[in-house]
């Protein structure tokens, strides 16, 4: 066989396996350089290139990157303004997050733009009950309409517009592919909000995230602190002034929980100063005879929220359970006191589902408390470092990861004003072109991990490997089809059937041939291949390269019908739940827009 021949016989083997969907996608994807190794179209060290290329740095960075933003509370801040922008409307929903998606692609790129979003879409998707593969499909197809809202959008847009000017024709402008990007999202929208519903499968992912967006009202009401736990102010004359929190005995018949939100550290020593907010636990009668006898005023609960006051930026809110065999079985603890840390607040103690209060307390080796059994949950509160703690005790396990909790539930909680100043310095880097992308998100990844928003074990985790096996794995596929000549033979033979038939059909077969190519090999390797075919073919026929390239760069972008045509299709294809098969069906609807805009529009804008 041929090179030629070999090289459609794996395109055509990984295609199926693909499409049969009885193998892990990384399993087809690594299969590709093995089979060009083995057939000795690539050497070996050309076989595993790909995991070398500058855009697996890219894509690495941007994940991490993104996890900088759901773990400073940016994401979470984005998603709290959505859910009020957007209510309960699925139609409000998908119509935001397809615009904020295209917005962010020519600032963080397409894939950085979807990437930030995905959790956000998962969770309010979740909210509402519906299926987030009924969003996050729209949401990557919406980003390819985005990146031709201006040149930093995709590199297809640089390297057409650098075509141009070699051409003698004149780069674009910045916001000159407005003309193309502004129809195709306006495009895209509106076929999604008609057909959406009918051409998006519903999908229900392997693995969910929980919704923590409710999470201190939550556990306030498990715990029946809504009645039971009143905020108090420190009042001028109070005898507590200049007093530590260890005045407030068990005994007393209320238990300090916070002080003004955060859980003093036992370095600290903290005394009451006048205006201090307190959390108080106890029944109404405790806390109102406790305010009267120290001088505390009440606060009515419409000035202030319990939950608000114990879950915020600063601190929050852990739920755990004591373990068997755990060194805490049979310690005292009651509700006010503080864990051995010293840390860390006991809020409350269920045992068997039921609150052991202040009312349930025992003399218990000279101490009034509650000996600790194995099963107990406590309720934990304290900043948010000390809860990041809790995850490496042994004698006990945490409900939920605090970590996971703060991501969703605190919006721009510590680290956030850092994190903006990274993107901020990434966008200009990736817009004025300063840098080499893939060294400015690197630069921009390893700051993430530098300012502590992210540890390195946290920044490895938040890599989807996925995706970057699968995208390794391809790009030895394009070396091979251009190394070969097969994909230059292939368009050089199009060209030459179609060119005699007029500019249309031209435009009409270089779009058909760069989107079919673009489906299967990356869409960039694509229109660098296809970019001299097309400058040469409009220099026969006497017409301008600029409609011409800006008609293949449409095409290029036109990658829809499977999820390994771009790194945006498979970011969401794993938390969609996507088969490989679900792709084709809105993505064929999208490329007849993409069509429509590449043959009839382009000419329009600029003249053959």
């Amino acid at each position: 066989m041929s090179d030629s021949e070999v090289i459609f016989a794996i395109i055509a083997a990984v295609v199926s396996l693909f499409v049969w969907g009885r193998l892990p996608v990384m399993l087809v994807a690594l299969l590709v350089p093995l089979a060009l190794f083995f057939s000795g179209i690539l050497p070996l060290d050309q076989v595993f290139s790909g995991f070398g290329d500058t855009v697996i740095v890219f894509i690495a960075g941007l994940f991490i990157v993104a996890a900088g933003l759901e773990a400073s509370g940016v994401t979470a801040w984005v998603g709290q303004w959505l859910s009020r922008v957007v209510g309960s409307s699925p139609i409000r929903l998908s119509l935001f997050t397809l615009l904020i998606v295209a917005l962010l692609s020519p600032l963080i790129s397409q894939s950085g733009a979807v990437a930030a979003l995905v959790p956000v879409v998962i969770l309010l998707a979740m909210r509402m009950g519906k299926s987030p593969s009924q969003f996050l499909m729209p949401l990557a197809f919406a980003s390819a309409a985005g990146s031709k809202l201006a040149l930093t959008g995709t590199a297809k847009n640089v390297l057409i517009s650098d075509a141009s000017s070699d051409a003698g024709y004149g780069s674009f402008g910045f916001f000159e592919f407005a003309w193309v990007g502004v129809p195709l999202l306006a495009g895209t929208v509106l076929i999604v909000a008609l057909f959406g519903r009918r051409l998006l499968p519903e999908r229900k992912p392997a693995n969910l995230p929980e919704d923590f967006g409710q999470h201190a009202r939550t556990l306030t009401e498990q715990y029946a602190m809504g009645g039971s736990a009143r905020l108090c102010c420190v009042l001028e004359g109070s005898p507590l002034l200049g007093r530590s929190r260890e005045a407030i005995a068990p005994g007393s018949g209320v238990s300090l929980i916070a002080v003004a939100g955060v859980a003093p550290d036992k370095e600290e020593s903290r005394t009451f100063a006048t205006g201090d907010v307190l959390v108080l636990r106890g029944s109404p009668e405790s806390v109102s005879r406790f305010a009267e006898a120290n001088r505390l005023g009440v606060m009515p609960e419409a000035e202030g929220s319990v939950a608000d006051m114990l879950f915020n930026r600063h601190s929050g809110l852990a739920e755990v359970v004591v373990k068997p065999r755990s060194k805490l079985i049979g310690t005292v603890m009651a509700p006010g006191t503080l864990t051995e840390s010293g840390q860390l607040v006991v809020v409350a103690i269920q045992r068997n589902g039921e609150d052991l209060g202040l009312a349930g307390m025992e003399e218990v080796a000279g101490s009034a408390g509650i000996a600790l059994q194995a099963g107990d949950h406590l309720l934990l509160q304290g900043t948010w470092r000390a809860l990041d703690r809790i995850g490496h005790d042994p004698d006990v396990l945490a409900v939920d990861s605090p970590d996971a909790v703060r991501r969703q539930a605190v919006p721009l909680g510590p680290g956030s004003t850092i994190m903006l100043v990274i993107l901020a310095a990434m966008v200009v880097v990736l817009a004025t072109g300063i840098l080499p992308a893939s060294v400015g998100v690197l630069l921009a990844a390893m700051a993430v991990i530098a300012s502590g928003i992210l540890t390195v074990p946290q920044a490895y985790r938040a890599i989807d490997w996925n995706t970057v096996v699968l995208v390794g794995s391809m790009i030895p596929l394009s070396t091979a089809m251009y190394r070969s000549g097969v994909a230059t033979q292939m368009a050089d033979l199009l060209v030459s059937a179609i060119g005699d038939l007029g500019p249309t059909m031209l435009l009409a077969g270089l779009f058909l041939f760069t989107a079919i190519l673009g489906q299967v090999i990356s869409n960039t390797a694509t229109a660098m291949i296809v970019i001299p075919i097309a400058v040469a073919a409009a220099g026969e026929l006497g017409l301008s390269a600029k409609p011409v390239l800006m008609s293949l760069n449409v095409g290029a972008s036109a990658a829809f019908l499977t999820p390994v045509a771009t790194t945006s299709n498979l970011i969401v294809m794993g938390p969609g739940g996507y088969r490989f098969g679900d792709y084709w069906k809105l993505g064929l609807v999208l490329m007849a827009l993409y069509f429509i805009i590449a043959v009839f529009w382009v000419p329009v804008v600029w003249r053959l």
